[in-house]
């Protein structure tokens, strides 16, 4: 398994080591602030992604970073605010 180093870093170095590290971005989910949603999260997939300097897209939205809740990798929480 991957190691990401001290927990709680901002989630775009995170999703970045991810890509660069050749890692499979298939096995990263991203879980994101939505309005609307059921309990106003959705859940991402990080190879449905595009990264970004401020924003990643999703299909054609753009969306901040400072809207993702947590970045699992193979089933292991690598990012998470502390407010979930």
């Amino acid at each position: 398994m991957a190691d990401f180093g001290p927990e709680g870093r901002h989630p775009r170095p995170i999703l970045n080591e991810i890509k660069w590290r050749g890692l499979d971005m298939d096995k990263c989910e991203i879980e994101v602030l939505h309005r609307g949603a059921p309990r106003n999260r959705i859940i991402i997939r990080g190879s449905d992604i595009s990264l970004g300097r401020s924003f990643f897209t999703f299909g054609e939205t753009m969306i901040p970073y400072h809207r993702i809740l947590r970045v699992r990798y193979d089933g292991r929480t690598v990012f998470s605010r502390a407010e979930i």
